[in-house]
């Protein structure tokens, strides 16, 4: 694959798996974020899903913040599967699904991102499709 910074359509090839890097669940962002915005959720039950979400949602922008994609199009059918406790490490995961061309400027990938715990449970997942500029 080519340099992150100039990933475009053609560089990406179905079946590949990037990573996206990791996150600790920090305590203080997760009583912080369940006070803001999931009043009510208890926090023994680990972050709740719309954190989740949120941490799948930084390391998917901080890995693809230089790519030639100009758009996602859809997120769709998330899946959450655990709330993750305080302290623990989080690895995202991308793995190209396919790929449709559009024309001679740009193309369409269709990608499954995962979320997985330590010990490489799945926590969430779900299917993103964006537009990337071709070469």
């Amino acid at each position: 694959m080519s340099d992150p910074l100039h990933v475009h359509y053609e560089d990406l090839d179905v079946g590949q798996v990037i990573s996206l890097g990791a996150v600790a669940v920090d305590q203080a962002a997760m009583d912080l974020f369940i006070e803001r915005f999931a009043p009510g959720w208890d926090a023994a039950y680990g972050a709740p899903d719309a954190m989740v979400y949120a941490l799948w949602s930084r390391l998917a922008a901080e890995k693809s913040a230089g790519w030639a994609q100009t758009k996602v199009l859809a997120v769709d059918g998330l899946r959450f599967m655990r709330n993750p406790p305080a302290g623990e490490l989080v690895r995202g995961r991308l793995t190209v699904m396919g790929k449709d061309p559009v024309g001679d400027e740009k193309g369409i990938m269709i990608a499954q991102h995962d979320l997985l715990d330590e010990g490489g449970r799945l926590i969430f997942s779900c299917l993103t499709r964006a537009v990337f500029a071709r070469r």
